[in-house]
């Protein structure tokens, strides 16, 4: 037996992690990482929000969809935190008041930042892969840029790229569009690249 298969953190290691960090357990090892900063926040709350009326409560949009910003979910052996999942109604039939969820999300957002974008783009990202996600967004607020991944077969694919103050119209939210300028309102818009 490995090593790391003897070691594997408990759900009970995580529960006794500071308040301060938030604590996920990947492929058996916790791991953990300050509370997002305020740009961080902004950035998630604002693009959430930009969601939520079109395609969660049908404002203007087809509806059809449940968000949560920061959910616990367990997939398999796994906890995670994303930022914000999004899962089609009609998937999302387990009960309301447990206090995590266990039906793999249909998007997913994580806002990328210093202390978490090595996990996010690493064991997170294959874990989401392995439970069936099929859209993965990527929300980096310093540089302004949003990256858009779609599962094709067992790989992710970068289907779009977005930069400053540019439209973003990207799958599974396509019927929205909105400049992604909007989403960062504690810095001025950053200017596309060359």
């Amino acid at each position: 037996m490995s090593e790391r298969a003897r070691t594997a953190a408990t759900y009970q290691d995580l529960e006794r992690v500071p308040a301060h960090l938030v604590a996920e357990i990947l492929f058996g090892a916790l791991v953990t990482h300050p509370r997002p900063s305020r740009r961080h926040a902004v950035a998630a709350t604002s693009l959430s929000g930009e969601l939520q009326a079109p395609f969660q409560k049908g404002r203007d949009g087809p509806g059809g969809w449940i968000f949560a910003v920061e959910p616990e979910l367990h997939l398999g052996p796994h906890v995670l935190v994303p930022d914000i999942a999004g899962w089609r109604r009609e998937r999302l039939t387990e009960p309301a008041d447990k206090p995590y969820f266990e039906v793999a999300p249909d998007w997913l957002c994580e806002v990328l930042s210093p202390s978490t974008e090595r996990h996010d783009r690493g064991d997170k990202r294959r874990i989401y892969g392995l439970f069936g996600v099929p859209f993965l967004w990527y929300l980096e607020p310093v540089a302004q840029v949003l990256e858009v991944f779609t599962r094709r077969g067992d790989d992710w694919v970068l289907t779009n790229t977005f930069v400053g103050d540019e439209p973003v119209n990207a799958p599974p939210f396509d019927a929205l569009t909105f400049p992604l300028g909007q989403l960062f309102p504690l810095d001025p818009p950053a200017e596309p690249s060359a």
